[in-house]
């Protein structure tokens, strides 16, 4: 006995309810014309992840609701068909005679034109980008259902990384259990959900089918790769990753057990490969679903733009991309060159505003009050606030969105300036440290994933001191620590939250791990005005960092308690 079971690793939009159910139904469609007699959507495919406070709007829930009735409504003549959508669903009950509305993150199996079952999600994830518990109320109970004569338990994501779901479903009969998805991308997350659905094979003695979300939304991006494992954990099924596609599997039972039939598997890809189709998606995603024709940046000949502009044209082409470079007094010839040559390689438009006038006529009108004190940050920040002001006028002048370029270390330290190089729409690379810049650099110059061209970045670029060119012979090391140093301490104390005290402990300088601390809390209030940006590690700036600005709370080395 064999039952085809089809995935739907699609690409849904937050809010498109019409659109996400035509998805759905298309796509039931042309499953069940392959054979498949179970379609699997992934996590609240209805709405798309994650909808935010748009949860808390009845009238979303109520349009949510429709929605499933459509799908249920248009493929009622499929044949033996069940098709399981991921959807909040909302319902008041009383308590002390006041109403009360309950949501849920729910999963509802539509077969013959109708429900016959809902489910609602156990386990709510609070951490990380996750606020599930802010919308939602836990289910209980399981859901198993029958398909093809095989009994398929139903979970949704972090239900199966906990013990008891999955045991009720086993008690309730299941032979394999469905995991609907939607778990936002981070390098190395495709491992960790591999290795805890194997555990949970393992520990639960039936295969596993695991089906997944893949596409950009404003922060988050959700990586597909769906796949299947057999009850003692290897692989079976791997989808993959950063594709939409339709991924169909077959579970059979002999000898009274079921198990998943063996595919081939693709080749292992590498972390930087990965992490270049986040941004790539990331970057198609916001722009497309927001309705932007095009985008800009400034190009400055440094590394961080060209790393910006190379990941733009992968995701857009080079038709929707524009580079602009705005020299000043102090930028290097070889920074005009590279910032040619690389728009050359890649067949951008190529734009040169000189900002020299405009510089001389800011220090004009502000001669009298700087009259007899030095030049220091305010005439460097002046020249960053008019390079971005000039390209918010040509954003608002031919609606194409600004990318920024800042990155991880530099928003950590606050080495960037409001309303300068941090003024636009989109931060395409600010949770990268440094140094894996000057990675995914090296990595795009030896490797052409999309066909855009090789080698887009001139070596100079990547071989050179990093500068922000906004005094004489300035590099980026006279106000920081070196990178290698730099992101190490950041990579401990920002993103894996050991204290100041274990980081000396592991070999760094105190007055340096202190220093850098310091930059992080006194720059808050920079980050909290900076544009959203696309997630790619496990803690990021933004969802997964909710400091205080105003706060006197001092970790140092020497000042933490004994």
């Amino acid at each position: 006995m064999t039952l085809k079971i089809a995935i739907a690793q699609l690409n849904f939009v937050v809010g498109d309810l019409a659109g996400n159910a035509r998805k759905i139904i298309d796509a039931a469609r042309t499953a069940h014309a392959q054979g498949a007699r179970l379609l699997l959507t992934p996590e609240l495919s209805i709405c798309g992840y994650a909808a935010e406070d748009l949860f808390l709007r009845p009238a979303f829930i109520a349009g949510c609701d429709a929605a499933v009735q459509t799908v249920a409504r248009e493929l009622a003549g499929l044949d033996g068909m069940t098709v399981v959508v991921g959807h909040p669903s909302g319902h008041s009950v009383r308590s002390r005679s006041v109403a009360v509305q309950l949501r849920h993150n729910a999963a509802s199996v539509i077969r013959e034109g109708r429900v016959v079952e809902t489910y609602a999600k156990r386990e709510l994830p609070n951490y990380q980008v996750f606020d599930e518990r802010r919308y939602f109320t836990p289910g209980e109970g399981s859901c198993v259902i029958e398909v093809g004569g095989i009994s398929v338990g139903l979970l949704i994501c972090e239900d199966a990384w906990f013990d008891a779901p999955s045991e009720l479903a086993k008690q309730a009969g299941a032979e394999v259990l469905a995991v609907i998805n939607a778990s936002p991308y981070h390098v190395g997350k495709e491992g960790e959900r591999v290795a805890r659905m194997a555990e949970r094979a393992r520990a639960i003695g039936l295969p596993v089918v695991y089906a997944h979300l893949v596409g950009g939304q404003d922060e988050v991006v959700f990586d597909g790769a769906s796949f299947a494992v057999q009850a003692d954990g290897s692989t079976a099924v791997q989808a993959a990753s950063f594709k939409e596609e339709i991924v169909f599997l077959d579970v059979a039972r002999q000898g009274g057990m079921v198990n998943v039939v063996a595919q081939a598997l693709p080749a292992p890809r590498t972390a930087s490969a990965q992490l270049w189709d986040a941004l790539v998606l990331g970057v198609r995603d916001y722009i497309s679903k927001n309705g932007f024709p095009s985008a800009i940046l400034g190009l400055s000949g440094g590394i961080d733009s060209a790393l910006v502009l190379a990941v733009a044209v992968d995701a857009l082409g080079k038709d929707k991309v524009r580079a602009v470079m705005m020299p000043s007094p102090y930028t290097a010839d070889i920074s005009w060159i590279d910032a040619r040559e690389m728009a050359r390689r890649l067949g951008v438009r190529y734009d040169e505003i000189s900002i020299k006038s405009t510089f001389e006529s800011f220090k004009a009108a502000l001669a009298g009050d700087f009259q007899g004190l030095p030049e220091d940050a305010t005439e460097e920040n002046i020249q960053a606030r008019i390079r971005g002001t000039l390209l918010m006028g040509l954003s608002n002048k031919f609606g194409s969105i600004v990318l920024t370029t800042g990155n991880k270390s530099e928003m950590a330290t606050g080495y960037c300036t409001l309303y300068g190089d941090m003024a636009g729409g989109f931060a395409v690379i600010k949770d990268l440290l440094k140094t894996t810049v000057f990675e995914l650099a090296r990595w795009r110059n030896a490797n052409d994933p999309y066909g855009t061209g090789a080698s887009p970045i001139p070596e100079r670029i990547i071989t050179r001191p990093p500068s922000a060119e906004l005094r004489p012979d300035q590099t980026d090391q006279d106000s920081l620590p070196p990178y290698d140093v730099l992101d190490g301490i950041l990579a401990r104390y920002m993103q894996d939250d050991e204290s100041v005290e274990a980081i000396v402990a592991a070999g760094y300088e105190a007055s340096v791990v202190e220093r850098v601390v310091r930059l992080i809390k006194i720059n808050e209030y920079k980050r909290r005005q900076a544009p959203v940006g696309i997630r790619v590690t496990h803690r990021s700036f933004g969802k997964d960092w909710r400091y205080p600005i105003t706060s006197k709370f001092n970790e140092t080395a020497r000042s933490t308690p004994k």
